[in-house]
């Protein structure tokens, strides 16, 4: 353990005795603690890999030795959870946590412990807040909220969401590294979060050209990206692999293709529901071939691996589905001889911890196949350095999640992302998609940020950790 808050220029032995991190915090992330200490609302939307969770444990830690603030509601997505407790125990190791999950009658004494920190999930939140006037949870007054992975609260409408907004706070934190996932109402639920209301009088959500809009999201979102703040970082290369279907395969994608796009024109009334499920059923041919088990990207991804592993890397895999025929166990049928190792949704969270854990303690399973749902978030995935996905999802951040997982702090050797994209299929389609939403993500998130230049001095900057200046006139 050290006694210190920055890297290179603060020496160690002059830190102050009060806080024990157990590493040096990186210049940016310094910026960060000092940015929510300083922001009773705050969008922390750096880049996946750039420790968020880190500088918002450690922001509140400081604020609770401080008196600042009393009690903290901390919301996360259920595979978070062990993470969560993890990093708390870590970096903030004399605070009370209550760990609030399990049956209603656990998670009812559970809200009521004497704790600073109160940790659950979303669907467990959603369980237990209610309407209801005589409601603990509803009249407990927060001095801050966390809403971690915060794109949960994108769709308005929905009852998570809604009754996020409904928790009464002081201060209000969000974290997410992709605010605007879809459109533009993405950003604007998370915003009503974090602020005001951004409805028009008509009720209508308003356009991205919006004034209030882009000024309230200045004003509450700090972003860096990996590319600006962590030079150091090796390089991120991404690859599209574009491959033809041959023999079985292609001629059920062809069959399914030609037969659903005339099943709908028959229909009397086409369901956005019929559209999906065909898209799915071509989606999934795409990667194998229903009848033979056959795949030209299975049979590719074999070819890679083969010298990757024989190289002495590591890689992960991701899909969207995970059945024995198209997805992630059929995948670990087809890669038995790496050794492979699954993790899905379907899994205990304990059972994906032990897998995690396994995968980064023997090297002797060379590959990690992983659900791109149940995989996407809040994984360290260092140990390996090269990432493929079987299949394209309709949302580009969510890509971006996964491959993250291998590309962030920790990792020492350029990391390789390959994306399969059969020609001629619907895959093709989607991927156009995908590159119009990249451009709206960059042109609403990317370029916006709060200004912390003159926020804070060097010295008020290091006494946030109770540090003082190495570089302080008069000091020896």
């Amino acid at each position: 353990m050290i006694r210190d808050g920055v890297t290179g220029g603060s020496d160690p032995k002059r830190a102050c005795q009060r806080f024990t991190w157990p590493n040096r915090f990186f210049p940016y992330q310094l910026d960060g603690i000092g940015a929510i200490i300083s922001h009773d609302h705050l969008l922390l939307a750096d880049d996946m890999g750039l420790g968020k969770t880190i500088q918002m444990i450690a922001a509140l830690r400081i604020m609770l030795a401080s008196g600042t603030i009393h009690d903290v509601l901390v919301l996360v997505p259920a595979s978070l959870m062990l993470q969560w407790r993890k990093e708390l125990r870590l970096w903030a190791p004399e605070i009370r946590v209550s760990t609030v999950h399990g049956s209603p009658v656990e998670r009812n004494w559970q809200w009521r412990v004497p704790a600073s920190i109160f940790l659950t999930s979303y669907h467990s939140f959603a369980q237990d807040f209610s309407g209801r006037k005589r409601s603990l949870m509803s009249e407990r007054v927060w001095d801050a909220v966390v809403l971690d992975e915060a794109q949960k609260i994108k769709n308005a409408d929905t009852v998570i969401s809604c009754k996020c907004k409904q928790i009464l706070r002081k201060r209000a934190y969000a974290l997410t590294g992709t605010p605007l996932e879809n459109k533009i109402n993405d950003l604007i639920s998370i915003l009503n979060f974090l602020q005001a209301k951004l409805e028009n009088p008509n009720g209508s959500d308003q356009t991205n050209d919006s004034p209030s809009i882009r000024a309230i999201h200045d004003r509450v979102q700090l972003r860096r990206k990996k590319m600006d703040v962590l030079p150091q970082l090796p390089p991120k290369m991404v690859h599209d692999i574009h491959l033809e279907l041959t023999g079985m395969q292609e001629r059920a994608y062809i069959r399914a293709e030609t037969e659903g796009i005339m099943a709908l024109r028959n229909r009397p009334k086409i369901l956005i529901t019929h559209i999906l499920a065909l898209i799915l059923r071509l989606k999934q041919i795409c990667n194998a071939c229903p009848e033979t088990g056959r795949s030209a990207k299975f049979s590719d991804l074999m070819n890679r691996l083969s010298q990757i592993v024989s190289a002495g890397h590591r890689a992960i895999v991701f899909s969207q589905f995970t059945d024995d025929v198209f997805g992630c166990y059929a995948l670990a049928d087809v890669l038995k001889h790496f050794n492979p190792l699954v993790f899905t949704g379907g899994q205990s969270i304990q059972q994906r911890a032990d897998v995690i854990r396994r995968f980064k303690d023997q090297r002797d399973h060379e590959v990690l196949i992983l659900s791109l749902r149940a995989g996407g978030l809040g994984l360290n995935l260092q140990d390996a350095s090269y990432v493929f996905h079987m299949d394209r999802w309709w949302n580009p951040a969510v890509e971006s999640q996964a491959e993250d997982r291998a590309h962030r702090l920790g990792q020492t050797v350029p990391v390789n992302v390959y994306r399969y994209i059969t020609s001629n299929t619907i895959e093709e389609r989607i991927d156009l998609i995908i590159q119009k939403k990249r451009h709206l993500f960059r042109e609403i998130v990317d370029d916006v940020s709060i200004d912390l230049s003159g926020l804070f001095s060097r010295a008020e900057l290091l006494s946030i950790l109770g540090l003082e200046d190495p570089e302080k006139p008069g000091r020896a």
